[in-house]
């Protein structure tokens, strides 16, 4: 059996594990939001016509801010269209996804529905086809007390305290050329810092993000950064990253040994903020907002999902809606590793999205809602990871991957309650068909009274929960945790995830 070995230390740390790593993300795309979160005809919608299901789950997975509303949808959106009566909010044509909008949910609506869930906002401006001025205008709506006009429209409207939204995004994915107003990096970054020096007169104590690359394989990566940077430095307090990973064709190991490739990733644009850092001599630093990032089988919307009629603009149509495997779900729980691994400059992510598509909770209309694979170590993660992130000892056997050359089989991040005392371990096992035994040092740890695990896989890599089955996969205790002297050892299967609790 294949061993890797693990060193545990409370004085070696990376950062504190700042809550909004556990961020998500709503647009308005397919069914994310209509016959997702919002479906007033169904049995179980509330008074205001949300899914209470739908809010159980949400409030089970545990996430700490919702990115809204957009994703690629927000660089085509008014955002006056979706706030006032209903009756009067006119239906609009979305670019991004070829659909219609019918604008009956809106920034007030979503503001009460993150109370029902405990979340909070982070709002996204459009800066593809609008600019400075709407900017202002929705925060003067969204965050001042009264006595303004937009401020009065939304006391008007039934909401008398401001939403105080922190958080702003300062446009989508502008480097893409899918996007509505794509721009250049030296357009969108002088663009992106007017936008944010009229924010800041307004509220100076804001926090913004700037756009980064919408992936590490776009030819202008890197580059966007140190351009945009320069222009908004002053101004800003994240650069985003944006990265979703699938299989190709079945180079499952390269899949598995995704969490290498955002490694990489979240490295290199820190390099590149501190770069632009020390060129302006300042004493701040940039961190990052991972604020898009999941497995999305891309592949099979371009071939299957995507709208190719012309004359035809449905209403929340079935876009994107994957299907997660137990292979698929350890995927997800390895980026959360690199998430975590990079606590000190990752202080804020978005899994994209939160329902229907590509999303950890599914629903039917009129019918459940249910927890996909992935629903899980997101869960677990957010609820478990504790205080601050510990620098790891690893030694693990390693295996050859087309993608991404030689990687470690084994992955694993901890985190460590420095008042609590207790340490929680997360670790993958990205071997296709071997077991490995993880032995842990505690000695720095201190005695451990007690070890539980959960760990999520199956004998069959491509089982999933459906509509049919909604519970076929899910997490159960991993019985092999052995504690001596000094040391913790645990058996992880092939092709798992896992998360050890020491105390």
């Amino acid at each position: 059996m294949n061993r890797a070995h693990l060193t545990l230390d409370p004085q070696f740390t990376i950062g504190p594990v700042d809550r909004r790593l556990f961020g998500s993300f709503v647009e308005h795309l397919g069914r994310c939001v209509y016959d997702g979160i919002y479906e007033p005809g169904h049995e179980n919608a509330d008074e205001d016509g949300f899914r209470t299901d739908v809010i159980e789950l949400v409030r089970e997975l545990g996430v700490s801010t919702i990115r809204y509303p957009g994703g690629n949808f927000v660089s085509g959106y008014r955002w006056e269209d979706g706030v006032g009566p209903r009756e009067e909010r006119p239906p609009r044509l979305d670019l991004a996804w070829h659909s219609t909008e019918s604008n009956e949910i809106g920034l007030d609506e979503f503001a009460t529905w993150l109370k029902k869930v405990d979340s909070e906002l982070m709002y996204a401006v459009n800066l593809g086809t609008r600019g400075v001025l709407e900017a202002l205008d929705v925060l003067e709506y969204a965050n001042l007390r009264s006595g303004t006009h937009w401020a009065q429209r939304r006391v008007a409207n039934g909401h008398p305290e401001p939403h105080g939204i922190r958080m702003w995004c300062l446009g989508n994915e502008m480097d893409g050329p899918w996007q509505l107003g794509h721009s250049t990096a030296e357009e969108y970054g002088r663009l992106a810092a007017k936008t944010a020096s009229a924010m800041r007169q307004i509220d100076p104590d804001l926090e913004l993000v700037v756009c980064g690359s919408s992936s590490a394989q776009m030819p202008t990566f890197g580059d966007w950064e140190r351009v945009v940077l320069e222009h908004t430095y002053d101004d800003v307090d994240f650069i985003s990253c944006h990265a979703y990973y699938e299989p190709k064709g079945d180079d499952y190991g390269s899949f598995l040994a995704s969490g290498v490739n955002m490694d990489r990733f979240i490295e290199a644009v820190v390099a590149t903020a501190d770069h632009v850092k020390a060129t302006r001599r300042s004493d701040k630093t940039i961190n990052i907002s991972f604020d898009e990032w999941n497995v999305w089988y891309q592949s099979r919307y371009n071939e299957v999902d995507k709208i190719t009629d012309v004359a035809e603009w449905p209403v929340a149509p079935r876009l994107l809606e994957d299907s997660y495997s137990v292979l698929d779900a350890v995927v997800l729980g390895s980026l959360m590793i690199s998430l975590i691994r990079h606590a000190d400059r990752v202080t804020a992510a978005s899994l994209a999205q939160l329902v229907n598509v590509i999303a950890p909770i599914m629903t039917e209309p009129g019918g459940p809602a249910w927890r996909q694979t992935t629903f899980h170590p997101f869960s677990l993660t957010s609820r478990l990871a504790r205080d601050v992130a510990l620098e790891l000892k690893l030694d693990s056997p390693t295996y050859d991957t087309p993608l991404y050359g030689e990687v470690p089989v084994v992955d694993a991040v901890a985190t460590h309650d420095a008042a609590g005392g207790g340490t929680t371990v997360f670790a993958v096992n990205r071997s296709l068909t071997e077991e490995v035994t993880l032995d842990i040092d505690t000695r720095a740890v201190g005695a451990i009274g007690d070890a539980r695990a959960t760990s999520l896989f199956d004998g069959d890599i491509h089982a999933a929960n459906t509509l049919d089955d909604p519970e076929r996969v899910t997490p159960r205790e991993n019985t092999s945790v052995r504690v001596g002297e000094g040391t913790v050892s645990i058996t992880l299967p092939p092709v798992s995830w896992t998360v050890l609790t020491l105390d």
